[in-house]
């Protein structure tokens, strides 16, 4: 029998995604997929996942030429991808045509440092509450074990809006 750590059975498949089954989870597709690997994932609960951070980033160019600096709200957009893996995983399904996960709100948005090339984000996402369609989030991002940001998210499952 595996032993529990932490709520985590080594070897669970929901413990671990790697980019593959991230793509099932995640409608996004570059440029704007901000997750890499899934490396904790407790149904209910929590999430950590890692986004590497590469010089070929399409916004660095723009952001800034002289000194690159990922925009603040992509690491926040990377914290919500993250926490809609943690809801898909959550809910037992995958997105479908059928409805459409929104990033509805953000409280409490905090920077504490710049992030940059070469950097390895590492998300932290808690689920705090969720009812009748509506997930809450704490959300936490480091870069080598020093806070970089941190944010509370609001989420949304709604039906895919229908053609009139």
């Amino acid at each position: 029998m595996s032993e529990v750590v932490d709520g985590l059975v080594p070897g669970d498949e929901h413990a671990r995604m790697d980019i593959r089954q991230i793509l099932d989870y995640l409608p996004h597709r570059y440029p704007i997929l901000l997750v890499d690997r899934v490396l904790e994932l407790v149904p209910g609960k929590r999430i950590k996942a890692l986004k590497n951070v590469s010089v070929n980033e399409p916004y660095f160019p723009g952001h800034y030429p002289h000194h690159p600096v990922m925009p603040g709200v992509l690491i926040v957009e990377a914290m919500a991808q993250t926490a809609a893996i943690l809801s898909f995983k959550t809910m037992g399904s995958k997105p479908n045509d059928q409805s459409v996960y929104y990033f509805v709100g953000i409280d409490n948005a905090r920077f504490k440092k710049p992030v940059g090339p070469g950097d390895q984000l590492v998300l932290e996402v808690t689920l705090g509450a969720h009812k009748r369609g509506i997930w809450k989030f704490s959300g936490i991002a480091r870069v080598d074990d020093q806070l970089v940001a941190e944010a509370e998210l609001i989420c949304a499952v709604r039906p895919t809006p229908q053609p009139t």
